[in-house]
């Protein structure tokens, strides 16, 4: 069975599964070769089915949220590509609690919470991605993580859906288990505490306009490239290499910020990795630290 014939039936909009579908259209880098078969699931349901199928029938799955932090190769991803962004159902609770869909933007559920008078994601709002991945990777920004306000997720494992414990998700700085696990998150309770929507706002708005100023937003990236070493800025050492500006084909290192990669308007996977390797052993050579990459590498 091939791909397209064992998922297609499993999405209630046929609109929403493409083949042969360039993964540039979809990244925030606007890099990446075809998916194979790229599907777009509107329900924890539907997503639930592509995973236990594509399993049944081995074949190779890749999940994304909305394409952020990923660097997806030039020669594309074999199997299928899920792509979760569709997945927008937010459910607000009396008891000061939010459900949200693993695609839910995580912009979208700051909003969502300032609205309704919950405070504690602001940090979120400027963090490009869904609620999926923020907790894949332990999202964070501005002295929060994403685990400071989750309290349980839904997830997809091979004995069935469970729902988990925050204290059990193995949160760490950019981790946790589902990184480790062969699992899949369907969607994730935040615990909050009433605040004024106002006051919300104002951070939010403060918060966003320090991301503007200090971050290359005019360009296509994945947001920041490396991870923080223990004891020092990434974006500090590499400028302090005197790598800022310094480019590989269309790849280059933000002259805004030293901590993020661009793609100037043509890069390709390979420039983009040819450059964060020769960053990593610029800042090695002179500080004696390897940089770890944030972003994710898929497929090739």
């Amino acid at each position: 069975m091939t791909p397209i014939e064992a998922i297609k039936p499993l999405l209630h909009e046929p609109d929403n599964i493409l083949e042969n579908e360039p993964m540039s259209r979809h990244t925030s880098f606007k890099i990446g070769g075809n998916a194979q078969v790229l599907a777009q699931p509107t329900t924890t349901e539907e997503l639930s089915s592509i995973w236990q199928t594509c399993r049944k029938h081995h074949i190779p799955l890749t999940i994304l949220g909305d394409g952020t932090n990923v660097l997806v190769s030039d020669d594309g991803i074999d199997g299928v590509v899920v792509l979760t962004n569709k997945m927008t159902d937010i459910k607000i609770h009396p008891s000061g609690r939010i459900t949200a869909a693993a695609g839910v933007r995580l912009a979208k559920l700051a909003e969502e919470a300032c609205k309704a008078g919950l405070t504690g994601l602001a940090f979120a709002s400027g963090i490009p991605g869904t609620v999926g991945g923020a907790i894949y990777m332990n999202a964070g920004a501005y002295g929060h993580d994403i685990s400071d306000f989750c309290e349980s997720v839904t997830i997809q494992t091979e004995a069935g859906i469970v729902t988990e414990s925050a204290k059990n998700m193995g949160f760490g700085y950019r981790k946790s288990n589902v990184q480790l696990a062969d699992a899949l998150v369907l969607e994730a309770t935040f615990k909050l505490e009433p605040g004024d929507p106002e006051t919300i706002r104002s951070e939010m708005k403060d918060l966003n306009n320090r991301r503007r100023i200090s971050q290359p937003l005019d360009y296509p990236s994945a947001g920041s490239t490396f991870k923080r070493p223990q004891g020092y800025f990434a974006g500090r050492l590499i400028e302090d290499s005197g790598l800022k500006g310094y480019s590989i084909g269309g790849a280059q290192v933000s002259p805004k910020h030293a901590g993020f990669i661009i793609n100037t308007g043509h890069a390709t996977a390979v420039d983009v990795k040819d450059l964060i390797e020769h960053v990593r052993q610029t800042v090695h050579e002179n500080f004696g630290v390897w940089l770890e990459p944030e972003v994710r590498i898929i497929g090739g």
